[in-house]
């Protein structure tokens, strides 16, 4: 992808299967033509290739923002346990299975870093981390 600026969602996109494969460069920041070509070979190869500044954005929003890995589902999901619902009327609310529900709230734990220690009431951690993002 060659952009005249930094779009995150993009960049997660590019990202998200790490099969390789991949660029996102910014367009004013490519001076020379050997650069692009570059890139280019790097690319068909089965490399990556990112601007640094769009690995500095990345960095940064993943710092800031625990939730930023979550999907647009796994937010409402989560907006949901934040409003005490369980899992069957989160299922209901979002017109979903019990067990979609179940797989978003795997995916939420997994992305936010709760790992079952068996200690922690995971559910109650992912709505305090949701209620900081706030």
């Amino acid at each position: 992808m060659l952009s005249a600026y930094v779009e995150l969602s993009y960049a997660d996109a590019l990202l998200s299967d790490a099969r390789g494969g991949v660029g996102y460069l910014l367009k004013d920041r490519v001076t020379s033509l050997e650069r692009l070509s570059d890139a280019l070979r790097t690319i068909a190869a089965g490399g990556t290739v990112l601007d640094p500044e769009v690995v500095a954005q990345l960095l940064v929003t993943r710092r800031a923002d625990p939730l930023a890995a979550l999907t647009r589902r796994e937010r409402d999901v989560l907006s949901l346990m934040a409003e005490g619902r369980s899992n069957a009327a989160i299922a209901q609310q979002l017109v979903v299975s019990d067990g979609a529900v179940e797989k978003h709230i795997s995916n939420i734990f997994a992305k936010i870093n709760l790992p079952d220690l068996g200690s922690d009431n995971r559910r109650v951690l992912a709505v305090l981390a949701w209620l900081k993002s706030r």
